[in-house]
Parts: C-alpha cells; sequence; structure tokens
C-alpha cells in the first residue's frame, strides 16, 4: 500500500495543497505532513498590504483544503488598516491584529485549531518569495518566520512609498 492509498486523518492538510495555485490567484504554500511539529504550517504571499483584498481569497482557498476558517491574526503594522471581521463567503471572518511585527498570520479553523503561516512581502523578489515559502513549509523547521525572510535577503519595515506594489507581470507563480 503506498501512502496516497493510506486514509488520511481527519483534519489533516491533503498532499494536494502544497502544489501553489495558478496565477493570478492565491500564493499560497502548506505543509503537508501529518506531525505538525515544525514552527510554520505554510506561507503567503499577497500582492498589496490591503487586506480587504488579499484575505478573502487566502480564506477561500484554506477553506476549500481546511474547512471554516473563524479567525485569523495578523500583525497591524503590516497591513494598511484593519477592520475587526469581514464577510468572506457569506461568513464572518473575524480578524484579531497584534502590533507584534512576526511576519506570520494564524489562521483559526473553528474553536482551537490553529495554522500558521509564513506572509512574505508584497515587496519581495519571486526568487526571494519562493525561497522562503519552500523553507517554511518544511516539516523539520523550527526557524521561525522573521529569521526565513532574513535570510532569503526579504525582511525590512515596509518598503518606501515610492517602491509600492509591482506589477503582476513581475510577479511569478512559486516553483517546487
Amino acid at each position: 500500500m503506498t501512502e496516497s492509498d493510506m486514509p488520511r486523518a481527519p483534519g489533516l492538510l491533503p498532499d494536494a495543497i502544497h502544489r501553489a495555485t495558478k496565477p493570478g490567484t492565491v500564493l499560497l504554500r502548506l505543509e503537508t505532513t501529518q506531525s505538525r511539529e515544525g514552527n510554520l504550517d505554510g506561507a503567503w504571499w499577497p500582492r498589496s498590504r490591503d487586506i480587504c483584498a488579499e484575505l478573502p481569497g487566502l480564506v477561500h482557498v484554506l477553506t476549500g483544503h481546511l474547512g471554516p476558517i473563524t479567525r485569523v491574526g495578523l500583525d497591524a503594522t503590516a497591513w494598511d488598516g484593519l477592520p475587526t471581521r469581514l464577510v468572506i463567503d457569506d461568513r464572518v471572518v473575524h480578524i484579531d491584529s497584534f502590533p507584534v511585527g512576526d511576519d506570520t498570520a494564524l489562521i483559526t479553523r473553528g474553536d482551537q485549531d490553529h495554522f500558521s503561516l509564513l506572509v512574505v512581502p508584497p515587496h519581495a523578489t519571486a526568487d526571494a518569495a519562493r525561497a522562503a515559502m519552500a523553507r517554511a513549509v518544511r516539516a523539520d523547521s523550527v526557524t521561525h518566520a522573521a529569521q526565513i525572510l532574513i535570510d532569503t535577503g526579504i525582511h525590512q519595515a515596509r518598503p518606501l512609498p515610492a517602491e509600492g506594489p509591482r506589477t503582476g507581470e513581475e510577479r511569478r507563480e512559486p516553483e517546487e
């Protein structure tokens, strides 16, 4: 019996989620192990700092794989204005904001099942984002999100406004 033939424990991430989504949609990678022993469960590369534009796509994709998402915890300093909740796919998703600068998003499914995602800043280059996302999904990684961004040359405080978001043509889907 191969690993793909074995039944999966309920609530664990399906193997197929490890693939990056198609261009023009959410850029997300998630760890596919059953152990969840690493610091991070995955990585997300939003295209902008506008949470109202970015979060619905993330929650929609995650809901398809994890079930209903009830809360999202975000670093308040990384986003342009955070509401306390958004209605996404006809469900209320509560948004918790903390001024911690930890470069993560904490996703809550149900009451207490949490998934921690590295948030790759929108200004990251495709190569650096790909490298950071690959490190975040390693099952054995105990490296914190901020250190992953530093190690891949991404970490910096918010870019100067003149840099702004890049065009879709410059942004490429992370490859495995």
